[in-house]
């Protein structure tokens, strides 16, 4: 396969014309090209480089952009320039330097002849494109990024294309009937829910732009939206992406703040909402599951509740929570939620009210499940599988071909690992269930977590701290941590959550759980939690931390009888079992492992409940 080239051209009629004069692949040659100013950058794929021009010329919005950039090679092709157009937006996308100015009607992902040859000829391209100043990161951080994560230029996979489409033809149908709609879109960590609602704002902002009617390639998936009917539907459409929890909030705000079409004050707190003081047209709830009631662990945060409120519901500061504040200001409404991440009893939604959403939902014809794992390498089963050594009925043991799990019995080693993950690969940080008091919130000399020697602080800030530079040497909470993505994550399983041998279940250790709102009675509204529900939100906990790692978690477990039980379900970081590795998910080998039964574990286990181990 030959190399590419790429030639650079100023962004004018006549430099243009006069390249093409000499060129002999500016006509009927497929190639993609891109063209940036000083903040904007576009990327297309064309056979008529010359025409292609001279139609971006013609049109007002692109008098910004000064240089043409064409990517030429002699083995290319229609669905080459295709793929590669996308790769590079994505990659354009996720560097954050240039706001790409591209609709999207749907990012091709179609496979043809040697395509994972092509892609590796990709990766070249995007260097050369780097050399001459057009990208500021390398590819593993751009795809480290949460830009790139985030972003709405993304190949969905087929759950999220079937959502996306059923939930635009209904719209669409709502909107010229003067109908109201609620949907929900439901998945376990990792299926692309978040994506799915920053994709769904930044494709309806397009159509409403009429942005690509022009441009659109007809092949797109959801090329046939792109009408002027559509368009004047969506005129003066307001429309918001509602998150709950701020850190992941402020992340998408940065997002939004990049994207052509997008505006990071399109990314809402469910207070916004509430104090809004006109109706939204549409509104996402990612995490809807988050969303709040009532309730005393607020802290400073109730008396806005309260005013909202008594605003909303006659003067009844008690009359309702955050579910019912979206219902009331939007006339259409999506619910992206797994109710097993809801993790303070208290303060989130109560699991009847989760329960009547998706009910009403699918009674409507209006409920989406996403299943396809994006996340864990190790697949969908991979999740289930946490879920299930997490709960009363646990699962056979098995194995995850190209997954990296393991089990460590000493919290120096896991760190280590960590840290040579981190040197490799980027984004692998330590993470934890909130076990421990947070000393170093007053006083940053003291230490949170003193196990095995190892001496370490809880996360420093609460805002982004994924991305924050001290990161790496301390601990996050489900609360730094949930919606994010981790390269590696180093799960510490604390004194919190217990094994009893004897029953042969797990068990909740209430004065080892320190995270005052999540085990809170919620006096305002009457209700109480007993250790069964506070069992039940330790488990969403630790089940939303195991499904954080991307190619593999490590694990540390501080009571050693869990240990135990979980050491039948996890290979162990010693010895080194890679002779196993084959197949998709193989049962692990009775020789090597003890196999726990809901009546105990074939293990001797001592009376000491140490939690260093």
């Amino acid at each position: 396969m030959t190399s590419s080239r790429i030639e650079r051209v100023p962004f004018d009629r006549d430099s243009l014309a006069r390249w093409a004069a000499t060129h002999a692949r500016s006509a009927n040659w497929p190639v993609v090209y891109t063209i940036d100013g000083e903040r904007h950058v576009y990327v297309g794929e064309t056979i008529h480089v010359l025409s292609r021009m001279r139609q971006h010329l013609a049109r007002g919005d692109r008098e910004h952009l000064t240089s043409v950039r064409v990517v030429i090679d002699e083995m290319f092709n229609k669905s080459v320039c295709l793929d590669l157009e996308s790769f590079l937006i994505k990659r354009f996308s996720g560097d954050g330097k240039y706001e790409v100015v591209n609709a999207n009607a749907g990012m091709t992902g179609s496979d043809y002849y040697q395509r994972e040859i092509y892609r590796e000829q990709f990766e070249d391209i995007f260097e050369q494109l780097r050399a001459e100043g057009l990208f500021d990161k390398s590819a593993t951080d751009i795809e480290n990024s949460d830009m790139f994560k985030l972003s709405p230029y993304k190949e969905l996979n087929y759950d999220q294309r079937t959502a996306i489409l059923a939930i635009l033809e209904q719209l669409f149908q709502d909107l010229r009937a003067g109908q109201a709609s609620t949907a929900v879109i439901k998945g376990q960590p990792g299926t692309g829910k978040t994506i799915v609602g920053i994709y769904l704002i930044k494709l309806l902002s397009d159509i409403r732009l009429n942005a690509s009617l022009a441009e659109k390639d007809s092949d797109a998936i959801f090329a046939g939206f792109f009408t002027q009917e559509n368009a004047d539907l969506l005129e003066g459409f307001r429309m918001g992406l509602v998150i709950p929890q701020q850190s992941l909030r402020k992340t998408v705000e940065k997002v939004f703040a990049k994207t052509s079409g997008l505006s990071k004050n399109m990314v809402l707190s469910p207070f916004q909402v509430g104090e809004s003081a006109t109706e939204f047209d549409l509104l996402i709830v990612d995490e809807a599951h988050r969303l709040q009631q009532l309730s005393a662990t607020m802290a400073m945060s109730i008396l806005k509740f309260k005013a909202i409120n008594r605003e909303l519901f006659g003067g009844d500061e008690a009359g309702g929570h955050q579910l019912d504040w979206v219902r009331l200001k939007s006339r259409h409404r999506i619910f992206l939620l797994d109710p097993e991440q809801s993790i303070r009893p208290a303060s989130d939604l109560p699991a009847n009210v989760v329960r009547s959403l998706e009910n009403e939902a699918t009674k409507a014809g209006r409920a989406f499940t996403l299943k396809s794992q994006m996340r864990v390498k190790a697949g969908e089963d991979y999740v289930g599988y946490m879920r299930g050594i997490l709960s009363d009925q646990p699962p056979v043991p098995a194995w995850f071909a190209e997954y990296d799990l393991k089990l460590f019995d000493d919290l120096g080693t896991m760190r280590a690992a960590i840290l040579a993950r981190e040197s490799e690969l980027g984004l692998s940080r330590l993470v934890a269930g909130y076990a421990w008091k947070w000393r170093s919130a007053k006083d940053r000399a003291q230490f949170d977590i003193e196990l095995d020697g190892v001496q370490l602080q809880w996360n420093n800030t609460a805002t982004d701290w994924i991305n924050s530079p001290t990161s790496i040497n301390e601990v996050g909470s489900i609360h730094t941590t949930q919606g994010y993505d981790l390269n590696y994550a180093g799960v510490i399983i604390g004194p919190d959550l217990r094994y009893d041998p004897d029953a042969g279940r797990l068990r909740v250790d209430r004065s080892s759980y320190f995270d005052t709102k999540g085990k809170a009675n919620n006096k305002m509204l009457g209700q109480r939690y007993d250790d069964d529900d506070l069992l039940k939100f330790i488990r969403n906990i630790y089940g939303v931390l195991l499904t954080r790692g991307i190619r593999g978690t490590y694990v540390y477990v501080c009571d050693p009888a869990l240990r135990a039980y979980l050491a039948g379900f996890m290979p162990p970081a010693e010895p080194d079992i890679g002779e196993f590795r084959t197949g998709s998910q193989n049962t692990i080998p009775d020789t090597n492992y003890h196999v726990p039964t809901r009546h105990g574990i074939d293990v001797e286990l001592g009376e000491s409940a140490d939690i260093s181990g």
